[in-house]
């Protein structure tokens, strides 16, 4: 298989705990090494075209934040054991450790965590699974907080990549990360196009794939959830929004990551 990696470090299966498969590459978006977690369910090995779900953690986090912290692959296992959903891999990127979070998107200095996201990560998921996942997988992406922005943002500025997206618990507009980071958004030198979640769907309005955001009723980003539910149904952009009893940590994450799961096996 052809690749854009210098280099490519993939973890030995003799010593890989649940299925849980660790992936280093050089990264020429990241301009440095990239981390990933794979995972793809017994069974489902030696499917083709198996379906690829990318997540995105949130500030302070890294690739083993999903499954460490929310135990993610199990929630799939179950689900797929219950036939719930279909088969899928999880692919679980690092945002590129800048700071306490990178935003997902190009920075100022030349580092592009937009581009390591939406082409480097679903190759580097590729190589890691054995002639599973191919360039014929639908692909599909979810985040929680900084990575709810990153997802609900990249699907509709790339809505031909994406089968679905999802958001839980999202920022919906880069300068909310100022509220949770040491440093500054400023920092970034990032484009103003790429700081609102609600402006690039705005621009593929009628292009967008399916997609849905939730969030907790004591989270401190529920208004701002709460006011992209309004601006789209205002702008008449189909969607699925939901509110749940809970705050901005994995009991609520864990919990809800279901419901994405299940909706995005509803859209194969």
């Amino acid at each position: 298989m052809k690749t854009s990696f210098r280099t490519v470090e993939i973890s030995d299966l003799r010593f890989e705990s649940e299925g849980l498969r660790q992936i280093t590459v050089k990264s020429r978006a990241l301009r440095g090494r990239g981390d990933l977690t794979l995972f793809i369910p017994d069974g489902a090995v030696q499917t083709r075209n198996l379906p690829l779900v990318i997540l995105l953690h949130g500030v302070y986090g890294s690739h083993w934040a999903w499954t460490g912290s929310g135990g993610v692959h199990r929630t799939l296992v179950r689900m797929v054991k219950t036939r719930e959903m279909a088969p899928m891999a999880l692919a679980m990127p690092s945002d590129g450790l800048f700071g306490d979070g990178s935003g997902y998107v190009r920075h100022a200095d030349g580092r592009d965590f937009e581009k390591w996201l939406i082409e480097e990560v679903p190759q580097a998921a590729r190589l890691g699974a054995g002639g599973a996942i191919t360039e014929n997988s639908a692909n599909f992406m979810a985040g929680l907080s900084m990575g709810g922005f990153g997802a609900l943002r990249l699907g509709a500025k790339y809505p031909s990549r994406f089968r679905a997206v999802a958001g839980h618990s999202s920022l919906t507009h880069l300068d909310q990360l100022n509220a949770f980071m040491e440093e500054s958004v400023a920092d970034f030198g990032a484009s103003e196009t790429d700081a609102s979640v609600l402006d690039t769907m705005l621009v593929n309005g009628n292009r967008l794939p399916p997609f849905r955001f939730d969030c907790g009723t004591e989270d401190p980003l529920l208004e701002h959830n709460r006011t992209l539910h309004r601006a789209l149904d205002e702008q008449g952009i189909r969607h699925t929004y939901e509110e749940f009893p809970g705050g901005h940590n994995w009991s609520y994450w864990g919990q809800h990551i279901a419901r994405t799961l299940k909706f995005f096996s509803d859209h194969l």
